[in-house]
């Protein structure tokens, strides 16, 4: 009778630790996916039916993440601006936030995509914001999300600078648009 309650008991705990293997690791896949595939009801949100919808367009980027495998960020960090290291690291962050929060509703299985490739990000260093300014429009014209970080001007640098552009998407596409800018 005991090995019998300690058999159960040590199934339990496999299944137990089981699950929180598969929710720590794979938590998009599953939860996320079939929630986003629920219908929308509106009988709880009568305040905004005469109202446009917030929502916006899917990113064409959404597209090539079904079709392609690996995705990677570029943080394209302003070298004329002189900043520091830890200022380098803040505005980075500031930058890669930004373009996360663009695309978590407008291209979410691009975004999908990214995360499961490891989150690769490359930092290059680019020498005016003239020349930031065009390889956006270069990554624009290519269907690229990108993110401009402007900066507080708190510290170290003048209040409005652009400091960091984030882009993301196919590893090809991406390396074609930066692929002339050197490492940080």
């Amino acid at each position: 009778m005991e090995l019998t309650w300690l058999s159960l008991v040590l199934v339990g705990a496999g299944y137990l630790a089981f699950g929180y293997f598969i929710g720590s690791h794979y938590p998009s896949r599953f939860l996320l996916s079939s929630l986003r595939s629920l219908p929308k009801d509106n009988k709880f949100n009568n305040k905004n039916n005469n109202t446009k919808s917030k929502l916006k367009d899917p990113l064409p980027i959404e597209q090539l993440a079904q079709i392609l495998d690996d995705f990677k960020m570029i943080l394209v960090v302003r070298n004329d601006l002189k900043m520091g290291k830890g200022k380098i690291a803040a505005q980075c962050s500031h930058a890669t936030l930004g373009l996360y929060k663009k695309l978590h509703n407008r291209a979410p299985k691009a975004l999908n995509r990214w995360e499961m490739c490891a989150q690769p990000k490359v930092v290059v260093k680019i020498e005016s914001e003239e020349d930031m300014l065009a390889l956006q429009e270069r990554a624009k014209s290519l269907k690229l999300p990108t993110h401009i970080t402007i900066d507080a001007g708190r510290t170290q640098i003048a209040p409005n600078s652009r400091t960091v552009m984030a882009i993301m998407g196919p590893v090809e596409v991406v390396n074609d648009v930066t692929g002339g800018l050197k490492l940080l």
